[in-house]
């Protein structure tokens, strides 16, 4: 027995060497160990510099240009003259029609000072003679019954009492006519508004013969000249309006719970990187473009560089909230990020294992790790690495 006993001490140290000799080496890795910690969270994304608005600019009636004031690159202020048409015609129109609104006025001057002052004055006359028919009439009548007098005269009498009735009649109708609510002074009153609307009409084209420039801007384009025949729907000029630098921006729609409005981000255009300004999120698109799973931004700035330029492309830098006590991961270390099963290789006593894990954000290549590991764990950023494989490396 004592002979067999170190013959197996001897295969046992043998098999030992073997198997440390034979197995397969740790292989090297990188990795980076797990730490809690407040993030600030951003959403950096790429946008253009809106251009402002543009308006092209064109005459609402016929005629022939006769003065064009601004060139190319003019800046122009609200209201300024732009283009100036023939005008003799317009303005003849202007003072026919000024003279047949005095002819109006006239008429009804004349209904309230003339003809309604007289059409009283002969209905009061017209009572006065009825009055008197009236008398005669009676006095006959009593004469005839005393037989003074002929029945002829009875009849005379009857005769001028119609007649003054009639006459009374006649000037009540008169009087009517020309009062406020009667038909000449309706008529006359009717005449005027024609008059007035017709003057309206004929200053309003003769005011489209100026095109003025609807808001401050700056002429961007101009297609004709002095001579040319303006027409309604031909272009004239273009005119690119003033108003506030507005940036626009797409960014993944994953991003959402970090944004919000009146967030004030950091921008700079490419093309300057080092001149940095502030832009102010005043959008958020309430759809997502679902072909690229994007939402829109956009962003005003209240205090835009000189150098910003319509359609220059921007990076822009957008605060997000502040997270307390959480560990994120580069976004390489998670496997199957996209599905709805994620997983990390986690290095525990030299053996890569395989830890499903829950993810939240991602923002700037990181994600957020909210279960299944723990701080100070060291997760193995190697991406050609199997489950159960011996490790080592450094951080």
């Amino acid at each position: 027995m004592r002979r067999f006993l170190p013959l197996f001490v001897l295969a046992l140290v043998a098999a030992t060497v073997i198997f440390f000799v034979a197995r397969p080496k740790p292989v090297a890795v990188q990795f980076v160990t797990a730490t809690a910690a407040d993030i600030q969270t951003s959403v950096v994304a790429s946008g253009r510099v809106l251009p402002p608005a543009r308006v092209d600019i064109g005459a609402t009636i016929t005629g022939r240009v006769e003065t064009v004031r601004v060139r190319e690159g003019a800046r122009v202020a609200a209201g300024e003259v732009l283009v100036e048409l023939e005008q003799r015609e317009l303005k003849a129109a202007v003072a026919q029609a000024q003279a047949a609104l005095r002819r109006a006025q006239a008429r009804v001057s004349s209904v309230q000072t003339l003809a309604l002052p007289t059409a009283v004055a002969a209905q009061q006359q017209a009572q006065a003679n009825l009055a008197l028919a009236e008398r005669e009439a009676q006095r006959a009548r009593d004469l005839l019954a005393k037989g003074f007098v002929s029945q002829s005269r009875v009849d005379d009498a009857e005769r001028q009492l119609e007649v003054a009735r009639s006459a009374l009649a006649g000037a009540r109708a008169q009087s009517g006519a020309q009062a406020a609510g009667g038909a000449e002074a309706q008529q006359a009153q009717s005449q005027l508004v024609e008059a007035e609307a017709a003057l309206q009409l004929a200053q309003a084209r003769l005011a489209q013969a100026l095109i003025r420039a609807p808001e401050a801007g700056v002429v961007l384009e101009r297609v004709i000249e002095s001579g040319d025949i303006a027409q309604p729907g031909r272009r004239m000029m273009t005119l690119a309006l003033d108003g506030a630098a507005r940036l626009i921006v797409q960014v993944d729609e994953k991003n959402l719970p970090l944004i919000r409005a009146g967030a004030v981000a950091t921008a700079a255009a490419d093309a300057f990187p080092n001149e940095r300004f502030d832009a102010i999120v005043n959008y958020i698109s309430p759809g997502i473009d679902a072909a690229r799973g994007t939402v829109e931004l956009r962003l005003d700035v209240p205090k835009p560089p000189a150098l910003l330029k319509s359609d220059m492309t921007v990076a822009i830098d957008v605060p997000g909230p502040l997270l307390k006590s959480s560990i994120m991961l580069p976004a390489e270390a998670v496997r199957q990020l996209q599905t709805d099963a994620p997983w990390v290789l986690v290095e525990r006593e030299g053996l890569a294992v395989r830890v499903p894990v829950k993810t939240g954000l991602q923002t700037q290549g990181r994600v957020l790790i909210s279960d299944g590991i723990r701080a100070g764990e060291r997760v193995i950023l190697s991406r050609d690495l199997e489950a159960g494989t011996r490790v080592r490396g450094r951080e």
